[in-house]
C-alpha cells in the first residue's frame, strides 16, 4: 500500500488547540470546584493518552476499526444499558461511570464514533451491493440506518444528554447526504418533521397539561430551557457576555478572568479565552478551527476510500456543529445546551474520542485508493 507521510495541516491545529486548551483551563481554576482536582494536570494526562491512542491507530490503520465496527457498536450501546442500570446520578443524569483514582467516562461521547463507523460500512455495503437501487431498497436501507442511531439516542436520551442525541442524528443526517440516495427523501423528512415538531409546540404553548402528560415535567422543561435563552437572562450567559464584552481587543491578561460564571472549563470555556486574550486572541482561536475544518474539506475532495468519504461527513458535520452551537451559546445568539468546544473543553472522555477522530483522519489522508467490504 502507497502512503503519504502525515498531513501537518491536520496535526498542527490539534497541538495549538492542546497548547489553547491547557492555558485557558489553567486560567479558569479559578472559578473550578476544587473538588475536581487539578483539571491542567488532568487535561495535559488526558491529551497524551489521546496521541498515544492515535499513534496506535495509525499503527492499526482504520481498516481494523472497519472491521470490528459492529463490535464497537454493540459494546457502546452495552455501556449505555449500563449506565442506566448502575450508574450514580451526577446533577439528576446518569451519563457517566466514576472510576476511582482516574474521573469518569462518558460513553456518549464515544458513541458519536461508533456510530459514525457503523453508518459508514452500512452506507459502503449498501452501495457495492445496489448499483442503482429502487425506491423501495433506499427506503429498506433507511429503515435500518435510522433503527442504528435511534437505539442509542433513545438510551442517551433517557440519562438524559439532550446534546449527544441531537449530535447523533446530526451525524446521520450529514452522512446520508453523501450517501448518494435520492434526494427526494430529505425533502420527506425534512416536511414529516416539520409536522411532528409543529404539532409538539402546539401542545407546549397551548395545552401545556396535556404536553406534560403525554411527554412528562422532564421534557417540558428542557424544551423551556430552548426557549428561555431569547430574553438573554441566567447567571451562565449575563456573566459569560459580560467577561467577554469586557475583554477589548486584547482582553484582561492571562489568568485574569474578570468574573464567575458556572461551567468554566468545560462549556463555557471560551468566555474564559476571550476574557483573556480579547479579541486578537479570539481571531486566533477561530483561525486555527477554520484552518483544520478547512484541510478536514480538502481531504474529502480526494482521492480516497468511499467509506472514508462517508466518515468525513460526520465528522466535519459534528465538529462544526459543536463550534457554531458552543461559542455562540456563550455570547447569547443561541441556546445554552451543554455543548462543549472540541480540543479545547475540559473533559476526558471528549477529548480522547476526538482524538480518535484525528487517528482517523490522519490515516485517511495516508492511505491510497482501495477496494474492501465489511460485513
Amino acid at each position: 500500500m502507497g502512503k503519504y507521510k502525515i498531513n501537518l495541516k491536520i496535526l498542527i491545529p490539534i497541538i495549538l488547540l492542546a497548547l489553547i486548551s491547557i492555558l485557558t483551563i489553567y486560567s479558569a481554576a479559578t472559578y473550578t470546584s476544587k473538588s475536581l482536582g487539578n483539571l491542567t494536570i488532568k487535561q495535559s494526562v488526558w491529551y497524551l493518552l489521546g496521541f498515544l491512542l492515535v499513534a496506535i491507530l495509525v499503527k492499526l490503520k482504520n481498516e481494523y476499526l472497519y472491521r470490528h465496527t459492529w463490535i464497537l457498536y454493540i459494546l457502546g450501546n452495552i455501556s449505555l444499558v449500563g449506565l442506566l442500570l448502575f450508574a450514580t446520578p451526577i446533577n439528576n443524569s446518569k451519563c457517566w461511570f466514576s472510576i476511582p483514582g482516574i474521573g469518569s467516562i462518558q460513553p456518549s461521547e464515544f458513541m458519536k464514533i461508533f456510530i459514525m463507523l457503523t453508518l459508514a460500512t452500512m452506507i459502503h455495503n449498501f452501495r457495492s451491493d445496489f448499483k442503482n437501487p429502487s425506491m423501495k431498497d433506499e427506503f429498506i436501507f433507511l429503515i435500518k440506518t435510522f433503527i442504528i442511531v435511534l437505539i442509542p439516542a433513545v438510551l442517551t436520551f433517557l440519562q438524559p444528554d439532550t446534546g449527544a442525541v441531537l449530535i447523533y442524528f446530526l451525524i446521520y443526517i450529514c452522512m446520508m447526504f453523501v450517501s448518494g440516495i435520492r434526494f427526494r427523501w430529505f425533502v420527506g423528512a425534512f416536511l414529516c418533521g416539520a409536522l411532528i415538531l409543529g404539532a409538539i409546540l402546539w401542545l407546549y404553548f397551548f395545552k401545556e397539561n396535556l404536553f406534560i402528560k403525554i411527554f412528562g415535567n422532564s421534557i417540558y422543561y428542557r424544551i423551556d430551557r430552548v426557549f428561555a435563552w431569547q430574553n438573554g437572562s441566567g447567571l451562565q450567559l449575563e456573566n459569560s457576555i459580560a467577561a467577554i464584552g469586557s475583554a477589548g481587543l486584547f482582553g484582561h491578561g492571562f489568568n485574569k478572568t474578570p468574573i464567575y460564571f458556572p461551567e468554566a472549563a468545560t462549556d463555557f470555556i471560551f468566555a474564559v479565552y476571550a476574557s483573556n486574550f480579547g479579541l486578537m486572541g479570539v481571531v486566533v482561536l477561530l483561525g486555527i478551527i477554520v484552518f483544520l475544518d478547512v484541510n478536514i474539506i480538502l481531504l474529502a475532495r480526494r482521492k480516497i476510500l468511499d467509506t472514508d468519504k462517508y466518515i468525513l461527513a460526520g465528522i466535519l458535520g459534528m465538529l462544526i456543529f459543536q463550534q457554531v452551537q458552543n461559542i455562540a451559546m456563550t455570547v447569547g445568539l443561541l441556546p445554552i445546551t451543554g455543548i462543549t468546544l472540541p480540543f479545547v473543553s475540559y473533559g476526558g472522555s471528549s477529548l480522547l474520542s476526538y482524538m480518535l477522530l484525528v487517528g482517523i483522519l490522519l490515516n485517511i489522508s495516508m492511505e491510497k485508493t482501495r477496494t474492501y467490504k465489511y460485513k
